[in-house]
């Protein structure tokens, strides 16, 4: 048949659906090195001729001659064993070993002799092989056909008529052999007959059959068997010349016959695997050519030559790493040409790898996985498949894949720290580094490609992305804008880093932005306020003692720690000796008695520097009036600024004398009542000291012996000066824990930072 002729529709004798032959990769498998005769076509499902088939190629002469093949389909595995029955033509004409057979016949044979031919070997079989012979016409010679137990045909010469040497010494005659095919073939022989003088003893052997098993892959010259026969004649007529009577093309340089002695040896390569037997005729002629003849059958014994043969069939590589277990990822073959137990094979691989084989059906086996795989921790294996035949001794193959595992995007990004922490100096230049976040991804390639981000968030109600970036390749965080101490001294921000996986992965991480103080921020006055239209002016005692208290400066600082430290000094006075002022509490005291020599007019510029580097300062004048009324006062005009009308100086003089009556009124019942209880008097004038009202900023915190106020202090005092009089207006507290004016100086800083409290805080994203 062509190639691409039709055999059948498997798929249909099977009951295979048609549309799943391909996805299951249906296929015909092939065992070695043998022809692949015929394929599938997967559309159809129809088995088709590949290769040209001889089937005397194949099978020779036996009766039957079946190729066996195996489909092999997948998902799941499947095995159909079928046979393919190869049907003989006439495509062979029957052929003689020789051109010319030479027959010698004694003179002395009798009519009715006979004389064996050789036989004609016809490549087909059955009514395809050789079915008889024809002689041509003649005058001494008939032909007899005869049939061998195999069912062949041979012919032998019948003396017709008795031969006389003196009428005629030789002959030639035409032998034809036919066949019983259509068209019928045939091949013809010349047949020259010489006429001796008489030999009557034929040589006889001494076994019809002669039987020998040998070893296959036998060295050459090897003794196989030794034929014998005898001949009773004596002379050139009972010299017996042995020889091999017919064998096939392919089997003719096998063996080797000793034609004087009958030794059969071995003369070439012996292979169990290409013929497990061999079928001889011997002939044993005399000198005068009677000829007989014997069978030699040789059987071969197999050996164990061949070592298992291993294929690697639909292999999945690579392998997804997020396989599951028991997954097949592979199919193995494992063929070995030997037989008996010498085929018989065990398949196995290395330990230590997530894999194994499970046996299947014939020889083959599935490669599944054992375990789940892990491209982070192996990313390929490989894996050595050992196949052991249970020959004597054992034959054994290895053959090696290298299976590599495929990323999945399983990690998420893991940040180096749980958290970060970054310290900026306030005043910075926007742009500026901060910190660094680094996250890992084990993952390979885009699933392992980290981007970070912001999360979204605010900051004092603003968006996080107005106060830090965040650069989405190295992870580096940068300053937006310029960060004040003074407005907020902490925030934290959350940051993710996602990788580039489908879908992506991501982790986050907070970082914590510290903003350091910088002394940028000078001392503000509260007390005494600033210079403008009025001046503020404390009224002295006369009676004051030295210690004191007669005033005092208050003065806050925006800034933080020892930026915000103060410290009070006076840098210019009208007595130098007179007042003091405390380092770190801007009280101001007498440092002695005020005495009648003193001025009654005392100005004094005090400094306050705070303890930054550098340190930043501001001052502020005080003016002191040494008097127990008002009445005393000189002219103020030197005080103040231009005159208002005279109207209005009146009033205000008259409201300034009643004002300094009700106050020295107070004094004296509060100078009675403390000598009353502690017969101290240098402590009566200590607690009328008038705090001044000012605003206070909410985020100002008290530090200790400073003299900053906090919020919840806020006072009201009024000095102003007009033509000659003045108005004051006294200690009046906005708060209900305000102390009384004899307690006042038993409560110390601490003692109001316990009382109040501090509202430090941080502002989270």
């Amino acid at each position: 048949m062509k190639r691409g002729s039709v055999i059948g529709n498997i798929a249909k004798d099977l009951g295979l659906e048609l549309g799943r032959l391909t996805a299951r990769k249906a296929r015909i498998a092939i065992q070695g090195n043998s022809v692949q005769y015929c394929g599938i076509n997967l559309n159809t499902g129809e088995l088709l001729v590949n290769e040209r088939i001889d089937r005397e190629g194949l099978c020779s002469k036996k009766a039957s001659c079946v190729i066996k093949q195996e489909l092999v389909l997948e998902n799941p595995l499947e095995l159909h064993r079928f046979s393919i029955r190869v049907q003989d033509i006439n495509d062979n004409a029957p052929q003689f070993k020789e051109d010319l057979l030479k027959i010698e016949i004694r003179e002395s044979a009798v009519k009715g002799a006979r004389f064996l031919l050789d036989e004609a070997h016809d490549g087909d079989i059955a009514e395809n092989a050789v079915q008889g012979y024809k002689l041509q016409q003649n005058d001494h010679f008939t032909l007899n056909v005869n049939t061998k137990g195999g069912g062949r045909k041979y012919g032998e010469l019948v003396l017709d008529k008795e031969l006389d040497r003196e009428d005629k010494q030789e002959m030639m005659l035409l032998l034809t052999a036919f066949d019983g095919g259509s068209p019928q073939r045939s091949g013809t022989v010349a047949i020259h007959v010489t006429v001796l003088d008489a030999n009557d003893n034929a040589p006889v052997f001494s076994q019809t059959v002669y039987k020998a098993s040998l070893p296959e892959n036998s060295p050459l010259d090897t003794v196989v068997v030794t034929v014998t026969a005898t001949d009773a004649d004596e002379g050139v007529n009972g010299e017996v010349t042995y020889a091999f009577d017919h064998v096939s093309g392919e089997n003719s340089n096998i063996f080797s016959l000793n034609p004087k002695t009958g030794e059969v040896r071995v003369a070439g390569s012996i292979d169990y695997e290409e013929e497990s037997s061999y079928e001889m005729q011997i002939s044993a002629k005399d000198g005068l050519g009677l000829a007989s003849y014997a069978t030699l059958i040789i059987d071969i014994i197999d050996a164990n030559d061949n070592a298992p043969v291993i294929y690697f069939n639909s292999l999945t590589n690579p392998i997804p790493e997020n396989v599951s277990p028991g997954t097949e990822v592979g199919i193995i073959n494992v063929q070995d040409a030997d037989s008996d137990n010498n085929r018989q094979v065990r398949c196995s691989i290395q330990q230590n790898v997530p894999f194994k084989l499970v046996p299947s059906i014939k020889n083959y086996y599935s490669l599944v996985t054992t375990g789940q795989l892990d491209r982070e921790l192996v990313s390929d294996y490989n894996i050595t498949v050992t196949a052991t035949d249970e020959g004597s001794p054992p034959l054994s193959s290895s053959k090696s894949v290298q299976l590599s595992v495929a990323d999945v995007n399983d990690n998420p990004p893991v940040f180096e720290e749980q958290s970060y922490g970054a310290y900026v100096t306030e005043n910075n230049k926007p742009g500026s580094t901060l910190c660094s976040v680094t996250a890992r991804d084990p993952d390979w390639r885009q699933n392992g490609t980290v981007i970070y981000s912001l999360l979204p968030g605010e900051v004092n109600g603003a968006p996080v992305s107005s106060f830090v970036s965040v650069n989405g390749d190295t992870g580096v965080i940068h300053a937006v804008r310029s960060f004040d101490y003074e407005q907020f001294r902490s925030f934290k921000v959350h940051v993710m880093a996602r990788d580039n996986g489908s879908p992506p992965l991501s982790s986050n991480v907070t970082v914590s932005v510290f903003i350091t103080d910088v002394n940028d921020n000078s001392p503000q006055i509260l007390y005494p306020a600033p210079e403008g239209n009025s001046f503020m002016t404390e009224l002295v005692p006369k009676a004051a003692h030295g210690g004191s208290l007669v005033s005092k400066v208050i003065a806050v600082d925006a800034d933080s720690g020892q930026n915000a430290w103060l410290s009070y000094h006076i840098v210019k006075s009208t007595d130098p000796g007179l007042f003091t002022i405390g380092l770190h509490s801007g009280e101001i005291r007498t440092q002695r008695d005020i005495s009648e020599s003193d001025s009654m007019k005392q100005n004094l510029i005090v400094s306050v520097k705070d303890n930054g580097q550098p340190s930043l300062s501001a001052t502020c004048a005080m003016y002191l009036l040494i008097s127990d009324n008002l009445a005393e006062v000189p002219e103020l005009k030197d005080m103040s600024h231009d005159e208002s009308n005279s109207k209005l100086t009146s009033y205000l003089i008259i409201a300034l004398v009643s004002v300094s009556t009700f106050f020295l009124t107070f004094i004296i019942i509060i100078l009675g009542v403390r000598f009353c209880r502690r017969r101290k008097p240098r402590l009566l004038f200590d607690g009328a000291v008038a705090i001044p009202s000012a605003y206070l900023p909410p985020n100002y915190a008290d530090v200790d012996g400073t003299g900053t106020l906090r919020s919840t202090y806020n006072y009201d005092a009024y000095l102003t000066t007009g033509s000659r009089t003045s108005d004051f207006k006294f200690v009046t507290s906005y708060n209900d824990n305000t102390l009384p004016a004899d307690q006042t100086l038993r409560k110390s800083p601490a003692d109001f930072a316990e009382a109040f409290g501090d509202s430090d805080g941080s502002t989270e994203v």
